[in-house]
């Protein structure tokens, strides 16, 4: 009498394979998700704790600063703001900061839209040629250009002038809003257009009428980015306007703070100028999160 030995065909073993697939992959993507969910809480607590530890920091005295650190104050000193707001001149710097970011952002956005429109639906001899002029500004560091900026400015008669440094942020800004924004417009459906100028639209009202409704979120997203690029701004304002300083930012007026004083730096009120100069930047993107998201992502959705 012999014994057969039936040996499993691959087709067989196929199922076995099959079931093993979609647990080792939900395992993959499970240590993913715990990796990625660790390095975004690192990431939040390297930027919400020094944003904290600044807002406590204001209303301390030097020695509980320097005495320990990372304590609550024994008692809530408002002082030191109304020494940054007062005597350091941090509610001039913020009044300056803000009209000239407001109509900085202003022009940028209405000279960037234009153009990016224009690049990204329109076909003409030296498009791409200009778009890549705009597009390489993005690539050019501006601390190589600070020396002929100056004698530009200076030949101008624009030094510590208001319209000055408000030109250059225009000039500072246009490169990275008409490459977002090209990218965004070729997104948007070209019927809607057509059909404006079948109704009697021209040009010029298709694009404020009709396009740039459309391109709301990505208005918004790359308006506050340009807000908080230009609010953030240093390295400009002291080289174009280092002599009047009743026309000077809150970057400046920091870090004039900072150093005027010496070895009796008045470091409370150094924190309530910095927090004063944090406040408005959050409120403005705790209101308008979601567009700026939308304004992400909406031209990977169209």
């Amino acid at each position: 009498m012999t014994n057969t030995v039936h040996k499993a065909s691959p087709a067989q073993d196929r199922p076995a394979r099959a079931t093993n697939r979609p647990q080792s992959k939900k395992e993959s993507s499970g240590v993913l998700t715990t990796l990625s969910h660790v390095a975004l809480i690192f990431w939040a607590l390297l930027v919400l704790v020094p944003i904290v530890w600044t807002f406590v920091a204001a209303f301390k005295t030097n020695d509980e600063i320097f005495g320990d650190a990372w304590t609550l104050p024994q008692s809530w000193h408002f002082d030191a703001w109304s020494r940054a707001w007062s005597k350091a001149n941090i509610g001039r710097y913020l009044l300056n900061t803000v009209f000239i970011v407001g109509c900085s952002t202003f022009l940028t956005m209405l000279l960037g839209s234009m153009a990016a429109y224009v690049l990204a639906r329109y076909t003409f001899r030296g498009n791409r040629i200009i778009y890549m002029v705009f597009v390489s500004g993005m690539t050019f560091p501006v601390f190589l250009a600070l020396v002929p900026l100056f004698q530009v400015v200076k030949n101008f008669g624009m030094l510590n002038t208001y319209h000055g440094i408000i030109l250059v942020y225009v000039a500072y800004s246009l490169p990275f809003t008409i490459f977002f924004l090209s990218a965004f417009f070729k997104t948007l459906p070209s019927s809607v257009a057509e059909a404006a100028f079948i109704d009697g639209a021209g040009h010029v009202r298709t694009f404020f009428r009709v396009m740039m409704p459309m391109a709301k979120p990505g208005l918004v997203s790359i308006t506050i980015f340009n807000i908080i690029g230009q609010w953030n701004q240093y390295l400009l304002p002291i080289v174009l306007m280092p002599a009047d300083q009743d026309k000077w930012v809150l970057t400046q007026g920091i870090a004039n703070i900072s150093t005027s004083a010496g070895y009796e730096a008045d470091w409370p009120g150094l924190m309530a100028a910095l927090s004063i100069a944090i406040i408005p930047v959050i409120i403005v993107y705790i209101i308008f999160q979601r567009q700026i998201q939308s304004g992400l992502t909406a031209g990977a959705v169209k």
